[in-house]
């Protein structure tokens, strides 16, 4: 049975009323489906970030060098970060117009934006001479405000992404 959309007002509606995004909303499947492996790979995502964010701090993991904890755990992160892009992406296109003016989803998409500028300055600046303490008992403090700025993006945006979910159909 189809469906009867009304024609697109704009970029966000024409994304929703896409055959994707009603394939999608329309599926009794496809929209759980997604939202789990959304989860399950931000999970993999703030757990191997927290892991890395706590050794910066100096409250976890001091026994490792900080390359090769990292050389561990950013192959799980990216892989996680690629599945719940992909995942969010899709999630998103069945929903565009909601999510749009939902103030939770802005905030996430701040948080993640402030997360990855975050990134590439700490790998672009202070990683450049993790050499001088890879395996310091106390690390330089622009590892431990990149942790820390890190820490409190990343939980943003599981806070954001939980209260995305409670707030559907409250902002329009």
């Amino acid at each position: 049975m189809a469906s009867y959309y009304p024609e697109p007002t704009n970029i966000w509606e024409s994304i929703e009323y896409s055959s994707l995004g009603t394939s999608i909303a329309e599926s009794l499947w496809a929209f759980p489906t997604l939202e789990t492996l959304h989860v399950i790979a931000l999970v993999t995502v703030f757990g191997t970030i927290m892991i890395m964010d706590l050794r910066l701090l100096g409250l976890a993991g001091n026994k490792w060098a900080v390359t090769q904890m990292s050389k561990d755990t950013l192959p799980w992160t990216w892989g996680a970060f690629v599945l719940a892009a992909i995942t969010g992406t899709l999630l998103f296109t069945s929903k565009a117009s909601t999510y749009m003016v939902n103030p939770y989803f802005l905030i996430k998409l701040g948080l993640l934006a402030l997360a990855g500028l975050n990134m590439l300055y700490f790998h672009f600046v202070t990683y450049k001479t993790v050499t001088d303490w890879d395996a310091a008992p106390t690390l330089p403090t622009g590892a431990k405000v990149a942790a820390t700025v890190s820490l409190v993006a990343w939980i943003g945006v599981v806070f954001c992404g939980r209260a995305i979910g409670f707030t559907l159909g409250i902002y329009y």
